[in-house]
């Protein structure tokens, strides 16, 4: 099963693409058919060769861009000179969103109910509760053996698993409050089928964690996420 949000948002770069000469240079390599060295880069957008360098660098530096060395002359051995410092992008895809969204596994979810709905004709309904859940015990299985431990020790380590989805985990005494909806967009108009699949999701954690002493319960009063986690 395909793994999501072990991502987190990462500020150096949003800021490095905010900056509109980095920002032409990433939709520039974006659309090179190869790596692009300093000279090409700066001739293409009409600057300095050092600014170029500075700003490809800095992209760099971000994550952006890889970085990597090759002669382009064909030549080698003495006297074919020094390699070339070439720039390529990573990938030509990011994603930034303040509170984070994770509509991704949103989508995974519901196309695996769909899926097997299909495959072994049950309603979607009941196929988006198995897949939530098996998705939610994927989320958190590597989080440890919870035997020994206290329910307020369940819950550190469950706000530990949810953080890097984007829900902003807040324990309290007895309880994890959720800040974030990951899937705010969704539930617009879907919110019975968002909110349940999301329910069935962090049952699904808990289950995966092996928390006995941990239940998610549907608490509508507890904006922006409608589920709380309590130790019973």
């Amino acid at each position: 099963m395909t793994q999501f949000g072990k991502r987190d948002p990462d500020l150096k770069l949003c800021v490095a693409l905010v900056e509109p000469l980095r920002r032409r240079l990433f939709l520039y390599l974006i659309a090179a058919a190869e790596p692009v060295g300093r000279d090409k880069a700066a001739a293409a957008l009409g600057v300095a060769r050092s600014v170029a360098a500075f700003h490809l660098d800095k992209l760099a530096e971000a994550g952006v861009l890889a970085v990597e060395y090759r002669r382009q002359t064909g030549r080698t051995g003495p006297g074919a000179g020094r390699p070339a410092k070439l720039y390529r992008v990573v990938k030509d895809e990011f994603a930034f969103n303040v509170p984070e969204r994770r509509y991704e596994l949103a989508a995974a979810v519901l196309a695996h109910a769909v899926t097997e709905a299909d495959v072994a004709s049950i309603p979607v309904a009941d196929a988006l509760r198995k897949a939530a859940r098996r998705f939610g015990c994927a989320m958190s299985e590597d989080f440890g053996d919870s035997s020994g431990t206290t329910a307020q020790d369940d819950l550190e380590r469950i706000a530990g698993v949810l953080d890097p989805y984007g829900y902003q985990p807040c324990v309290g005494s007895g309880r994890i409050t959720l800040g974030n909806c990951p899937y705010r967009a969704l539930t617009a108009e879907y919110r019975g089928v968002v909110c349940r699949m999301n329910l069935r999701l962090l049952k699904g954690v808990l289950k995966g964690a092996g928390t006995k002493d941990l239940s998610a319960r549907p608490d509508p009063s507890a904006a922006p996420c409608c589920v709380t986690i309590t130790a019973r």
